[in-house]
């Protein structure tokens, strides 16, 4: 389908030379960001992880816990240490992408990909948060790259790379599943595929695929099957409409960035006739992906699917649109013109918001800029603090867990801060000491979430102290009330609900 490209034939940008300065200087720019932004409200939650290494959580499986656990062992506990592995095994993932694209179809395809990931608005401003996403998107390309070696090389035993990387990836997000779907549709579909089915290592990379994610079967196994309720429960939930659908294509053109979206669907119609031809190629690239984009759509039409769950899937994107790109003619200039014009576009979005995170060039739109939740932070830590010391009291309960790991991490060392609600989030964390609630406490809630009511049942004293203002640049965000806490009079924690 494709004919090898030298490397002195192509532009300079599409060289590796080229790619690793444009790479370079993104991640340059992600480390900087990555340093001096503070968290958004789900990176502060999985700081906790990181903390308490376990086998799996309530939201997810464990990887990013781990990552974020190896950045804190070299770094201490800081926000630099939850996102550095991130950042840092994301340029790895542009190596693999770039040799996947290179073994499937050609360096010109790769180098093209390799500019298109890092460009779409998810990758290039979102590179650096730390979240279950990180880990999914990096071991689903793994896995491609392995089946490319696999396809290429006629090796059998790169299926027990493929076993090892799709393992990892069940470790990182359950999405995952849906790549082992689509790699049975490959070897279904693909003629000279088919031979592999008489693999023993085939079989044995399932098994690898499978011991790996055991930690997570085993865990929810001890906790009723928790994460899978949480998670599963969400698929088919409700009746059909069609009020979402649209909501998800737009988030995911914006997301992928508008102008490579276009080339994508251009790249994924050239595909299908390789598909239909039952080019291996083409095969590969688009039935690893189809059972997650069929899944998302089904999700669609019963719910909201939220921006990131696409994201394994963007590198296979990027591979699209690259196709198309280049094997454009020479004449065809105006897609030539779009490619670089979303590869302009994505870079400009990528350093102004990088920069925005970290120092705001306004505070105008408030909650409307998707930056708001890392904003405003360290002085309500600070501010609650100073209400800890006037008020003398000895823990802070919350019930919010994204206002609770926000206070965590801005009160280490000063003072306990405790989810009263949703305690099976916290059970890889010691329990706190009941006896703790016999002091006076501060009760800190986002206005709009307050639940200063119900602790009337525990204690005596439910008194409003004050209330704080979250602001950027004078604009405020959201109202926080404080309220104290004294007298406890009856049970404090909820039971933990596994349902």
């Amino acid at each position: 389908m494709f004919t090898s490209a030298k490397t002195d034939e192509l532009p300079l940008f599409l060289r590796p030379a080229g790619l690793i300065l444009i790479v370079g200087l993104l991640t340059a720019l992600k480390l900087f960001a990555a340093a001096n932004a503070h968290f958004v409200e789900d990176e502060a939650y999985y700081r906790l992880w990181g903390l308490y290494p376990a086998w799996s959580y309530y939201d997810h499986p464990p990887m990013i816990g781990w990552w974020i656990a190896a950045g804190q062992a070299f770094f201490g506990d800081t926000v630099f240490a939850v996102r550095a592995l991130v950042v840092v095994l994301g340029v790895l993932g542009s190596l693999a992408l770039w040799r996947t694209a290179a073994l499937l179809f050609d360096r010109k395809v790769a180098g093209w990909a390799v500019l298109f990931l890092n460009t779409s608005l998810l990758v290039g401003i979102g590179g650096i948060l730390a979240t279950p996403d990180a880990p999914s998107v990096f071991f689903w390309g793994l896995s491609l790259c392995a089946l490319a070696e696999l396809s290429t090389s006629k090796n059998a035993n790169w299926w027990l790379v493929v076993g090892l990387m799709a393992g990892c990836g069940l470790l990182s997000k359950y999405s995952v599943l849906f790549l082992g779907a689509g790699i049975v549709l490959w070897l279904v579909w693909v003629p000279e595929a088919r031979r592999w089915w008489l693999a023993w290592q085939l079989w044995i990379g399932g098994l690898i695929a499978l011991a790996c994610f055991l930690p997570v079967l085993s865990w929810n196994d001890a906790h009723d099957w928790v994460s899978f309720s949480k998670q599963f429960g969400r698929a088919g939930g409700g009746g059909f409409t069609a009020k979402y659908v649209f909501e998800f294509l737009g988030a995911l053109i914006g997301l992928l960035n508008p102008l490579i979206a276009v080339l994508t669907v251009l790249g994924a119609a050239k595909l299908f006739k390789g598909l239909r031809a039952k080019d291996n190629a083409a095969s590969l690239l688009l039935l690893t992906a189809l059972p997650f984009v069929l899944y998302l759509l089904y999700h669609s039409l019963h719910a909201r699917v939220q921006g990131n769950w696409p994201a394994p899937l963007f590198p296979t994107f990027a591979m699209m649109a690259a196709v198309f790109v280049a094997g454009l003619q020479p004449e065809k200039i105006f897609w030539r013109r779009l490619a670089t014009g979303g590869i302009v576009l994505g870079l400009l979005v990528a350093v102004l918001v990088q920069v925005h995170a970290v120092s705001p060039l306004t505070g105008q739109f408030a909650r409307k800029d998707p930056t708001f939740q890392l904003r405003g932070w360290p002085e309500i830590g600070r501010q609650v603090a100073d209400l800890a010391n006037r008020e003398n009291v000895a823990f802070v309960a919350t019930t919010s867990y994204g206002l609770n790991a926000q206070l965590d991490f801005l009160l280490k060392g000063s003072l306990p801060v405790i989810q009263l609600t949703e305690r099976i989030r916290y059970v890889m964390e010691p329990e706190p000491d009941e006896t703790l609630f016999d002091r006076p406490g501060l009760y800190v809630a986002e206005k709009r979430r307050d639940k200063a009511d119900e602790l009337k049942k525990s204690f005596r004293t439910v008194e409003e102290v004050t209330e704080l203002e979250r602001k950027v640049r004078g604009v405020r965000l959201e109202d926080l009330v404080v309220y104290r806490l004294q007298g406890r009079i009856g049970p404090v924690f909820e039971p933990i609900r596994y349902r």
